[in-house]
């Protein structure tokens, strides 16, 4: 049941954005198409976490410095964020389960920002005070493109990654099967292309690699015209089911601020 509704609505988003293609102009029909992602997430993420847009912050974090703004940012409801105005926010990274960047036509140039932006994410210090966790909960921030439409094999998409990666002189992530799930990657943690494809990092429990023979790697590829928007569903799902208790550490935050004349008594 739950692929086969997974799998109409991966139709549907693509037949939706097959409205937009008579547009003239490039910002009509990559909003939209946002837009069309952004609401599946809504409908279909928990109670817990919200859908929004805009940039992330850390504790070191300047005014009017340059930052990524994500076209979709997922978030926890029990932290702040900073409200910009014009449906933009600020988001404090720890705050933030995932980004998502949503692409018309996935090509090298979009891979090659998308990585970038997905290592500055990573790049935040989270500030908080851990406690007590049940679950899996990801080493860091996760970062994904859903692109609705691009080249024939995912080996390609993945062969850009690899190109940005070099290029940008971020190491690949490396490590073994058995030790996957506490290792974070350090760019981006999946690719899904709309009935096509996806490119997966494989570091968390839920795998296509088989546990008892398992293959050497870090990294999952699939040719496939359906199923992508259930993994990247499955993807998010796992990584906001947990309970942990978290929570922000303000000492970092105010250490920036200049107060004057301050008295103890």
């Amino acid at each position: 049941m739950l692929k086969s509704h997974m799998d109409a609505v991966e139709k549907y988003l693509v037949y939706k954005s097959k409205v937009l293609a008579n547009a003239g102009h490039t910002l009509h029909k990559g909003t939209p198409r946002e837009s069309f992602v952004k609401e599946f997430l809504v409908d279909h993420l928990g109670s817990d976490v919200s859908v929004g847009t805009g940039e992330i912050i850390d504790c070191d974090s300047q005014p009017s410095s340059s930052r990524n703004q994500y076209d979709i940012v997922i978030y926890r409801n029990d932290f702040p964020k900073l409200e910009f105005y014009g449906g933009i926010n600020g988001f404090l990274i720890e705050s933030v389960v995932a980004t998502v960047e949503v692409k018309s036509l996935l090509n090298e140039a979009g891979i090659l920002q998308s990585v970038k932006a997905a290592k500055n994410a990573k790049a935040l210090s989270p500030s908080v005070k851990q406690g007590s966790r049940f679950g899996w909960v990801p080493p860091k921030v996760a970062n994904y493109v859903v692109a609705y439409d691009g080249p024939a094999k995912m080996s390609t998409v993945y062969d850009w990654i690899v190109k940005a990666h070099t290029e940008l002189a971020i190491p690949m992530p490396t490590f073994a099967h058995l030790n996957r799930i506490g290792v974070s990657g350090t760019a981006l943690d999946g690719v899904f292309l709309l009935n096509k494809g996806f490119v997966k990092l494989d570091n968390s429990p839920l795998s296509l690699n088989d546990d008892n023979n398992p293959k050497p790697g870090t990294h999952v590829i699939s040719d496939s015209d359906s199923g992508n928007l259930l993994m990247f569903f499955l993807a998010l799902h796992e990584i906001c089911n947990n309970l942990q208790a978290k929570l922000l550490d303000p000492v970092p935050y105010v250490q920036s601020a200049d107060y004057k004349n301050i008295t103890v008594v």
